[in-house]
């Protein structure tokens, strides 16, 4: 903390302004092959970034040992005067934030019994598919610690705790992956190795689809692969006024069906990125995206929000230390009209390959769907073999007949499952 203030001190005299992101943390995980555990490893790790701005410029270093921090204010002040001005207004002012840790498990801390226990209940609840064998899975815990502090007083500190784990098997030529993460060390490991192990068993010897028009029911896991692909991006200012989104100049309009929501809630409890402020500094607040199918708003950080007269959304993340801040999201939460999606016959799509490969501004993709199979009455009906999936995810919006009630973290996403109609698929 004293070398945060020295930082600052020294830089307030050579710069405008200057902003010191500083972070810690501690982690141990392990990973399987097969029955064995083949890995098991434990860090720490601390870095800090500066940025210093000056008439516009901005430049930017950042070093893992703080203790060289006068050799990194040099560099960045280097890059700064290297640099090419741009529209800046300025890094925020202190504000009273809560104080309530949004992301935080205290109980947590990361232990090797902790994720050795993780690790064999996932292997006891993928043993209730014998026909299913494991063939890799990890588990991690760690704690970590941030520091966002600026010129003008600003400094804003959080802790947060997270737990994972994941693990894949397979039965023959099928294969089931499962995984789950937490803030908290609320996972159920056991369910994580019996899905995993039930789908690998289950996708064994499926018989071929009739290509046609389907109804589809998309887990959270397809679902997200589409977002992140396609609709995160496009919901991004810097995209948009490039003129890489096909939701550009459309606020206003309804741009999905009128029953669907989508929104950044960074102030969810325990949510995916749950913070009081963002990679800037900027207080954070729930920014609706689409509403009632209508759409809001788009997603801004400061730099991009000076660039084209918007104001920052609060939507500013790191990678870590050394990396930037970029336009992203925080606990993006979709919410659609409940129903039981699958009750009715339809194809349930686990997971799907290939989404990277969607045009991210027209929307169009073509991809292989993998786990599918019948599902029927609530329930898993028959396997089927893979299948190719093409369509328009701007489309899919304006197709759909439900979500489900249940819903699950899939990166940065709270989603559920979603049934859509009149999809074509080629068996």
């Amino acid at each position: 903390m004293d070398e945060i203030d020295a930082i600052l001190r020294a830089a307030s005299g050579r710069a405008e302004e200057a902003e010191v992101f500083f972070s810690t943390s501690e982690s141990i995980g392990a990973e399987l092959s097969r029955d064995r555990v083949r890995v098991g490893q434990a860090g720490h790790a601390m870095g800090l970034g500066i940025r210093v701005f000056a008439q516009g410029r901005v430049g930017a270093s950042s070093t893992n040992d703080p203790g060289r921090w006068e050799a990194c204010l040099d560099a960045a002040l280097a890059a700064m005067r290297l640099a090419d001005p741009q529209p800046w207004e300025g890094l925020p002012m202190p504000v009273a934030l809560p104080g309530t840790p949004l992301a935080l498990d205290p109980s947590l801390s990361p232990a090797p019994a902790t994720v050795a226990g993780l690790l064999a209940s996932m292997q006891e609840g993928a043993a209730s598919h014998p026909e299913a064998v494991v063939t890799a899975g990890s588990a991690g815990l760690s704690r970590s610690h941030v520091v966002v502090a600026n010129t003008h007083g600003l400094r804003y500190e959080e802790t947060e705790t997270h737990a994972s784990c994941s693990i894949e098997a397979i039965a023959g030529t099928s294969t089931g992956y499962e995984f789950a993460s937490s803030h908290a060390l609320d996972l159920d490991p056991r369910w994580v190795g019996e899905q995993a192990a039930f789908f690998a068993a289950f996708g064994a010897g499926g018989e071929p689809l009739p290509s046609g028009t389907h109804d589809l029911v998309l887990s959270p896991l397809a679902l997200a692969s589409l977002f992140e692909a396609v609709l995160l991006p496009a919901l991004v200012g810097r995209n948009v006024h490039a003129g890489r989104s096909r939701l550009a100049g459309r606020i206003g309009e309804r741009v999905a069906d009128a029953r669907l929501s989508l929104f950044d809630d960074p102030h969810r409890p325990m949510g995916p990125g749950a913070t009081w402020f963002d990679a800037e500094g900027v207080p954070t607040r729930r920014l609706d995206l689409i509403r009632d199918g209508v759409l809001e708003g788009f997603a801004y950080d400061l730099r991009t929000a000076y660039r084209y007269g918007a104001a920052s959304t609060g939507s500013a993340v790191r990678g870590g230390y050394g990396g930037a801040p970029s336009i992203g999201f925080h606990t993006l939460v979709l919410e659609g009209p409940v129903s039981e999606v699958m009750a009715k016959p339809a194809v349930y799509v686990r997971s799907i390959v290939g989404a990277h490969t969607a045009n991210p501004i027209s929307g169009d993709f073509s991809v292989e769907v993998s786990n599918p199979c019948m599902v029927e009455g609530g329930a898993f009906v028959a396997p089927v073999r893979t299948a190719m999936w093409g369509g328009n995810v701007f489309d899919l919006l304006d197709a759909i007949e439900g979500v489900s009630a249940e819903t699950r973290v899939v990166g940065e996403m709270v989603l559920p499952a979603l049934r859509v109609s009149g999809q074509h698929l080629v068996g």
